[in-house]
């Protein structure tokens, strides 16, 4: 994946609240582990690192099904870190979307 694709792939999931800003760190949580793999590419062809993957919690989809939740977190030391940053200063949030902590 080439650097602008994987940055707007990166501000997408800002705007959705999956991705958010913690310090130097960016932690991406979702359900699905394939979207997983996809942040791992868009981290690495910015120049960054994925470091940690963790199923989280289990959460109900209905009635009868879990489905598990994925935090991963990344670094990125690159000039990348701080236009991410800024985008995600103006459009994004303080809390993922699956956060506990905060109701909508």
């Amino acid at each position: 994946m080439l650097p602008p694709q994987a940055c707007k792939k990166m501000q997408s999931w800002i705007r959705s609240r999956h991705l958010i800003c913690s310090g130097n760190f960016f932690v991406l949580e979702t359900l699905g582990y394939s979207t997983v793999e996809r942040f791992g590419e868009c981290v690495a062809s910015v120049g960054g690192t994925l470091i940690a993957v963790d199923p989280v919690d289990k959460i109900w989809m209905g009635n009868h099904r879990q489905v598990i939740l994925y935090r991963a977190r990344a670094s990125l030391n690159t000039q990348f870190l701080h236009d991410l940053k800024q985008y995600w200063v103006k459009y994004g949030s303080l809390y993922t979307r699956f956060d506990e902590r905060c109701v909508f």
